[in-house]
Parts: C-alpha cells; sequence; structure tokens
C-alpha cells in the first residue's frame, strides 16, 4: 500500500478540486424542480468512476432518480465488496443561516477541524464519503494494487427514502452478488477517537393533517367557540410525551431490545463530554428519557420528535385567522426488534383515537426503515478495524449510531449479505443543517484507510 498512499498524497489538490466541482450540483431529491440536477450528478459520478479505473459504469433509470452502477473486476477467486453511497442530498433551507452559499463550496479553518473543513451541502452526507472511495479506486488503479473485486451503486434517492432501491435489488440480484457491502455515510466519535458504526436506528416518518371547520374564519367572531386545528395539533403533540419523557403510544415499546447493564456500561465508556456537548449545541441543559445517559438515547432508545409544523397565517404582520387545517411531519427512530410498518400502524391508529370530535385526522405514512446491527466479530468488521487503525494510529471503538440507513436491513435481505459501516465524518458537521462542512483532513483519511480495508479483507478471506 505505500505506492498507493503515495499516489493519494500527490494527489490531493486534484482530489480536492474535484470534489469541489461535483458539489456545486444541487442534487435535491425531494425538490422536482431539481431533477435535472440530480441526473447531471448521476452522470457526473459516472464519469468519475470510469475515470477512476472501473472497467464498467453505467446509469440505471427508477421510477424517480436514476441508480449510477460501476464495477472493477480483478479476479474469480477473490472476494467482492459492493460500496453503496447516495449523491442526492437534503435541501439547503432556510438559506438565511447559511455562512456561504450551499452549493459555492469554500474551505475554512475551524476548532474541530484546524485543517480546514469543506462547506457545502451535501460535503459530508454524502457526496464527500461517497467521492472517498472513488479517489480511493483511482489510487489503487494506478498503482495496480486491488486486492478486491469491487461493485459500486450509487443511488439519488437517499434522502427522500429510497423509495425505489429495493426493486432494483430485487431485480438486479447477480449484477450485485457480493461477500460484503461497505458504506461510508456514518461518523466517527472524534479525529482523535477513531470508531465503527455497529448499530443504526430504523424510522418511521409519517404526516399528519388536522381539520377543523371547512375555511378559515374570524378568530374574533369564532374564536372560544370552533375547535382551532393548531391548538388541537399541538395538544395532540404534547401527549405523546409523558413527564419523564416516554413515548405515550400504547404498545410502542412492546418489542424493545433492553441491554444489560454490562452493555450499558460498556457503550458509557466512549469519550463524552457533557460540557462540551452543550456547548457546542449552544444550549443550557439537555433533555430526554429519563433514566438513560445522552449517549443511550442517542442510539439505543427510540424517539418521536415533530420535524416541522405549520398552519394558519405566517407572513408578515397580524391576520387573526383561525385555521382550517394545521399539519406536522413526525418521525420515529427505532431500536432493534421495532418494526417500522408496526410502529406506524400504532401510531395511526392512537393519534386517530386521541382527537377530540371537533376536528378529523390524516395520517400519511412516508419513508420507513428497519434497525440493523452489525456483528463485531466478522472479518469485515476485523478488517474494517485494523485499516481505522493503521491510518489512525489506534484501534476503532465500535459504536452504534442515532440515524437511520435503511438499505442496510434491505441488503441484508435481498443480498443475503452483512454491512460494514465505516464512515468518516463527525457529528459535530451538521448534516442536514445550514453550514454542514466536512473536514479536509476526514476527506484524506477516508481515501487513505479504505485501500487497507481491500487489503485487509482479502486477506482474511484467503485464510
Amino acid at each position: 500500500m505505500e505506492e498507493v498512499q503515495h499516489y493519494i498524497e500527490k494527489n490531493k489538490e486534484r482530489f480536492l478540486d474535484e470534489l469541489l466541482d461535483l458539489l456545486k450540483i444541487p442534487s435535491i431529491s425531494a425538490d422536482s424542480k431539481y431533477k435535472g440536477d440530480v441526473a447531471k450528478t448521476a452522470e457526473a459520478v459516472k464519469e468519475h468512476l470510469l475515470n477512476a479505473g472501473a472497467k464498467t459504469a453505467k446509469i440505471f433509470s427508477t421510477k424517480g432518480h436514476p441508480i449510477v452502477y460501476g464495477e472493477r473486476i480483478v479476479g474469480e477467486k477473490l472476494p467482492t465488496v459492493l460500496v453503496y453511497g447516495h449523491y442526492d442530498v437534503q435541501p439547503p433551507d432556510p438559506l438565511e443561516l447559511w455562512e456561504s452559499p450551499p452549493f459555492e463550496p469554500v474551505i475554512k479553518k475551524t476548532k474541530t477541524h484546524p485543517d480546514g473543513a469543506i462547506f457545502a451541502r451535501g460535503s459530508c452526507d454524502d457526496k464527500g464519503q461517497l467521492f472517498m472511495h472513488i479517489k480511493a479506486l483511482e489510487s489503487m488503479d494506478r498503482t495496480g494494487e486491488i486486492p478486491c473485486n469491487l461493485k459500486f451503486i450509487f443511488e439519488g434517492e437517499e434522502e427522500v427514502g429510497s423509495n425505489n432501491l429495493e426493486a432494483f435489488c430485487e431485480e438486479h440480484k447477480d449484477l450485485l452478488s457480493c461477500d460484503v457491502v461497505l458504506i461510508s455515510d456514518t461518523s466517527i466519535i472524534s479525529n482523535e477517537t477513531p470508531s465503527i458504526t455497529t448499530g443504526l436506528r430504523g424510522l418511521s416518518y409519517v404526516e399528519v393533517e388536522v381539520t377543523g371547520p371547512s375555511k378559515d374564519l374570524h378568530s374574533g367572531v369564532y374564536g372560544g367557540a370552533v375547535a382551532n386545528p393548531i391548538n388541537v395539533l399541538t395538544s395532540m403533540i404534547a401527549a405523546l410525551h409523558d413527564e419523564n419523557k416516554r413515548i405515550t403510544i400504547p404498545g410502542f415499546y412492546d418489542d424493545v431490545i433492553e441491554l444489560s447493564e454490562k452493555e450499558r456500561e460498556a457503550m458509557n465508556q466512549a469519550p463524552y463530554s457533557e460540557e462540551a456537548y452543550k456547548a457546542d449545541l449552544k444550549v443550557d441543559d439537555l433533555m430526554g428519557e429519563k433514566g438513560y445517559t445522552t449517549i443511550e438515547r442517542t442510539s439505543i432508545r427510540p424517539t418521536l420528535d415533530v420535524n416541522g409544523i405549520w398552519g394558519g397565517y405566517i407572513g408578515e404582520g397580524a391576520k387573526t385567522v383561525l385555521p382550517a387545517k394545521a399539519f406536522a411531519k413526525i418521525s420515529m427512530r427505532l431500536v432493534p426488534n421495532q418494526d417500522p410498518e408496526k410502529i406506524t400502524r400504532l401510531f395511526t391508529g392512537h393519534f386517530k383515537q386521541m382527537a377530540p370530535a371537533s376536528v378529523k385526522v390524516k395520517v400519511t405514512p412516508h419513508h420507513g426503515g428497519k434497525p440493523a446491527v452489525t456483528p463485531t466479530d466478522s472479518p469485515e468488521y476485523q478488517a474494517a478495524a485494523e485499516a481505522m487503525e493503521e491510518t489512525f494510529g489506534k484501534k476503532p471503538i465500535p459504536a452504534r449510531g442515532g440515524g437511520s440507513i435503511p438499505i442496510v436491513s434491505l441488503f441484508e435481505d435481498i443480498l443475503g449479505v452483512k454491512t460494514v459501516l465505516m464512515g468518516f465524518g463527525l457529528d459535530s458537521d451538521d448534516i442536514h443543517s445550514p453550514n454542514e462542512h466536512y473536514g479536509v483532513f476526514n476527506f484524506f483519511q477516508g481515501i487513505r484507510t479504505i485501500p487497507y480495508f481491500y487489503e485487509n479483507y482479502a486477506r482474511i478471506k484467503k485464510q
């Protein structure tokens, strides 16, 4: 791997420039007006794969945004790694909170990233991490050091639920056949403390609509006599948690697997400062389910959060209106063994049942996904751990993540293989928020580490 590492060092400036160009394309999958930009990004990713050394790369159309597939097969007897990533990004709103335009990437030094961080939407989630794999391929290709067969699947709908990925995987099982899936869409504890994500929460995402009168009404004439949908909705949402911040939906916790005291104690050995955590978020106190630490609340406990709420008049000035409708988007993060479809049914039934007769309630399910836990005693995990130890100089800590990547369980169900979650972002990189950024150190550390994973995996599988 010495020549690979030398090639990376020699080409760092170009690698970074190419990533900045990719980040300039607003591949926002949630907004139909950016459909052309999403397609343009898919084309760019395909070309980057071919230029990096993929012998085949093509774009597959779906009912939504396209999927990019590429491969480099180097030997029939060698193990095959399928690399997954997504090139679509979250909407950048609210734009006024960005310190620089979201699709005009800039590099600025920060306290966390003294070597500089790339500020742009998608820099960490997931274009920057996806691009590490392409540049790792190039570095191995140019130096003749490719120890595994490599396949790549990069989708454009992860941020809207990967609605067409399951059908694609079912239809192309043979094309995607592999020994393991490798994903870089997660974080490490810090640049001084590497970690490998060994668990992810699942997701149930719904939109609720509360309807009162047939039209907006004068709040002076009708206020106090007709139910205000916003008032009703906020009261219903407040009732979804009790005084201990436990979710009140009947049956919600029935399938939750409780970790042992020993497992919880081991989790809480990870480096963590509550004061630093609060200072970074600029909050005076933390809040969550009683009886659990922050590390536990954000990884092994289920949650219910309002992601958006609206209704009535929100324009400039005042308008004394009693609105006809109120809306909210609600996400529930799930833990093993919670089933997203079951949780969605439980939520829907409970939310409708708790509504007063003065309003009507509609619940619309959106995307969801199953929670996942990956083993730490597998050849795949060993290969990743050794790779990180090689580049960071210390063994990574196994850690459960709080986010959701539904395709992990999908790949296991359809392809019958496990996933290694070897990401290089930081939780403080503001993914999904204004001023998303990704450390320059982290970007190059990923490119350096990935080839070691392939080398280790090929060696371990051969033993």
